[in-house]
C-alpha cells in the first residue's frame, strides 16, 4: 500500500550533474535531445562498467511526445534499449545516451490525444539501491521529506521549489530489469547530486555535494 506525506522538504535534490568522458559530445547530444535545461555536465574519466545504478526518466503527456523525444535521442546518437511500445502502465521506451546514461521516456496515456508537444511534464532521477528502507532512513535523517512510499520497494521524495528533477528510490535489481539491462556494474556511477544537506556519499555509492 502506498503512503503519502505532505511535509515540506527542508532538504532536497536541487541539481543533477552527469560526469562524462567527452564533454563536447555530451553537450551536443543533450541539446539535441532537449533535456539540457535539467542537468549539468562535468568531465570525468572515472572508470565505470555495466549498469550505473540509476536512470533518468521523462514523463510526458502523450505517445506522440514520447516518440518525439525518443526519435530526437536516437537521431543524436542514443542506443535503443527498449523500443517505444504500449505496456500495462502506458506507453514508453528506453534509450542509452552516448555517455552511458540511461533515459526512460514514458506517458501514462496509451492512445494519442494530440500532436508532439515537445513538453516535459516531469523529470525523475530514480536511484537503484540495495535496501530501499535503509536508504530512505539515511535520506530522511538528512532532512529529505518523503512524498510517497510503497512498502520497501519504492520511495519518492518531496521536490525542492527550485529543483527541476524529482528524486526517487527503487530496488536496484528491479530497476535493471525494468530497463532491460544486466544488473551487474562496477566503478563510478558517473552522477553527482546537489543538495542543501552538504557533501556525503550514501550506502550505494551515490555522491552528494553542497548545492552551489
Amino acid at each position: 500500500m502506498a503512503t503519502t506525506t505532505s511535509t515540506a522538504a527542508t532538504t532536497s535534490l536541487t541539481s543533477v550533474t552527469l560526469e562524462v568522458a567527452d564533454l563536447d559530445t555530451a553537450r551536443r547530444f543533450y541539446g539535441a535531445f532537449g533535456v539540457d535545461a535539467y542537468i549539468h555536465l562535468r568531465a570525468s574519466e572515472a572508470p565505470s562498467t555495466g549498469f550505473r545504478g540509476f536512470t533518468l526518466g521523462l514523463t510526458v503527456s502523450n505517445p506522440a511526445t514520447v516518440d518525439g523525444f525518443f526519435g530526437a535521442a536516437v537521431a543524436a546518437g542514443a542506443t535503443v534499449l527498449k523500443p517505444a511500445a504500449k505496456s500495462l502502465w502506458g506507453y514508453g521506451g528506453v534509450v542509452q545516451a552516448p555517455d552511458g546514461t540511461i533515459w526512460k521516456i514514458a506517458t501514462s496515456a496509451k492512445k494519442d490525444t494530440g500532436a508532439d508537444t515537445r513538453e516535459i511534464d516531469e523529470v525523475v532521477l530514480l536511484l537503484g539501491v540495495e535496501a530501499v528502507k535503509a536508504t530512505r532512513r539515511l535520506y530522511t535523517d538528512r532532512g529529505l521529506a518523503v512524498a510517497k512510499s510503497v512498502g520497501g520497494t519504492y520511495v519518492e521524495f518531496a521536490p525542492a521549489r527550485s529543483g527541476r528533477v524529482k528524486l526517487a528510490l527503487y530496488k536496484r535489481r528491479a530497476l535493471a530489469k525494468d530497463l532491460g539491462v544486466p544488473v551487474d556494474g562496477t566503478g563510478s556511477h558517473r552522477i553527482v547530486l546537489g543538495g542543501s544537506a552538504g557533501a556525503f556519499t550514501d550506502s550505494d555509492g551515490f555522491a552528494w555535494e553542497a548545492a552551489a
